[in-house]
């Protein structure tokens, strides 16, 4: 997704969406029904760099959507880089209330939305060459839709009849889950929605969420196609693990989701400046990385925090009134931006940072191990900050640390770490920039709560995230 300025609107008349443009399934396919003949559709199997006319594209339908292939793919562990944790048949997953929830079918249909613009632009081509082949092989169809624009899945999402799919698929960066999530939590019936299957196959700039997936299945670190593959084949699999979500409110009275991080300073800068850069995939994060370290900044602000072990004896607050009346799950631990922050809340002094990161999983991006002390419980997050004062050099072995989780082990006092449940930050004078999933927002007063096992994910693992049982917070 390209990088920009976000501004959520809490009251949005959905669309209609008879035929989405860039949509591509079979002539008996509803979902693209009556669809407009020059609408882009994407190109055969090996028919790259090809010229269409409207009747090549007409074939597309008959050829290459609807692809049910008598090869069987078991249900035994796909062969990938690395060992998998678990193997053997499929089980249903516990959900937070105690349910299970089964599985995907075989067969099953999914709604693929693509960016082709995402990364280094060449999404649509994964697709064809790493994506395609495996999915007729497990018997999964789809119907693949191109994304044309800012926020275009959001709004596809908002008006997609979604009892047609088993599972919503989003092959690009963090930036697209990050619509679709907040697509769906917009909608009238988004206790339902937000129910639908997800999951995220890579091919943007930055790939946190599917590396982080592709770590809880118990697979070694990779990157690129080798990630994507991996990826893939998990949906193969079709097992399913709950995953939480992070509600967000700004001073200015919006409310949106995270599915992966918050990040303030440093992280937010780098991700911004760095744009220019997308056409190099993730090494822009790396040449990002040193521009900024060579004027480094420091931001003032307040920064709270629930910790975990905290929220373990204390019963939340009752939650406001104007909570009450937002749609959306109920943020139980916080109170209104103007008021303070409760008394068993921790305060850090107000001082300079260079970094605040709030982050659910365990990546910052696929070559980014960001949290190697192991997977949050459910209902938490990782919570990191960088004082200022940490030298340049420092602050480069951090982030080189960081690609094999060695970071932590670098003795650094400026770095602080603590599991927590809920947050604030505020950040003085407005400096700066947010980045929420990678997409960015304007500094302002923000504050987030954790809501556990809310979503599910196709993931390799089948276990829920442990209970909250937290160490103490390390200041490193």
């Amino acid at each position: 997704m390209s990088t920009h300025v976000l501004g959520f609107s809490r009251n949005w008349t959905p669309l209609p969406l008879a035929a989405p443009r860039g949509a591509v399934s079979s002539p008996s396919d509803p979902a693209t029904a009556g669809n407009d003949a020059g609408a882009p559709t994407a190109p055969a199997p090996g028919g790259e760099g090809e010229t269409h006319s409207r009747h090549q594209d007409a074939r597309l339908g008959s050829t290459d959507k609807e692809l049910k292939a008598g090869a069987a793919a078991a249900d035994s562990a796909p062969t990938a880089p690395g060992t998998p944790w678990h193997r053997g048949p499929r089980v249903a997953v516990m959900d937070a209330a105690g349910g299970s929830r089964n599985p995907l079918p075989r067969p099953c249909r999914v709604l693929v939305l693509l960016n082709p613009r995402g990364g280094k632009g060449k999404a649509l081509q994964l697709f064809r060459s790493h994506v395609q082949p495996l999915l007729a092989q497990a018997d999964v169809s789809f119907t693949l839709t191109l994304t044309e624009r800012r926020n275009h899945a959001r709004e596809l999402v908002r008006a997609e009849d979604l009892r047609r799919w088993d599972a919503l698929v989003v092959m690009s960066g963090d930036g697209l889950m990050h619509e679709v999530v907040n697509g769906l939590m917009e909608r009238p019936d988004w206790e339902t929605a937000i129910q639908k299957p997800l999951c995220s196959l890579p091919a943007g700039s930055g790939n946190a969420l599917a590396a982080s997936v592709n770590h809880y299945a118990g697979y070694e670190q990779v990157t690129n196609e080798d990630l994507l593959t991996n990826c893939t084949r998990l949906l193969c699999r079709r097992l399913l693990a709950p995953m939480d979500l992070l509600s967000l409110q700004t001073a200015s009275g919006q409310r949106l989701f995270s599915v992966l991080s918050l990040a303030w300073g440093f992280i937010a800068d780098v991700d911004l400046e760095s744009e220019k850069f997308r056409r190099l995939g993730e090494m822009r994060f790396t040449l990002g990385t040193f521009l900024r370290l060579a004027a480094l900044r420091t931001y003032q602000g307040s920064l709270a925090y629930l910790p975990v072990e905290t929220v373990v004896s204390k019963m939340p607050p009752c939650p406001a009134r104007d909570q009450q009346a937002q749609q959306g799950p109920v943020d139980a631990h916080l109170v209104p931006l103007e008021e303070a922050v409760p008394s068993h809340w921790t305060v850090v002094p107000e001082q300079d940072f260079v970094l605040v990161l709030a982050l659910l999983h365990s990546h910052l991006g696929s070559e980014m191990f960001a949290a190697p002390m192991g997977r949050c419980a459910a209902g938490a997050m990782h919570l990191f900050y960088v004082r200022a004062g940490v030298s340049r050099a420092t602050l480069l072995r951090l982030f080189l640390a960081m690609e094999k989780g060695r970071h932590m082990a670098c003795d650094c006092p400026h770095l602080v770490y603590v599991p927590v449940v809920a947050f604030r930050l505020e950040p003085k004078d407005r400096k700066g920039v947010f980045a929420v999933d990678g997409e960015l927002m304007i500094s302002e007063a923000v504050q987030g709560q954790v809501h556990p096992n809310y979503f599910w994910m196709v993931s390799g693992c089948r276990e829920s995230p442990p209970s909250r049982r937290p160490p103490p917070a390390e200041h490193l």
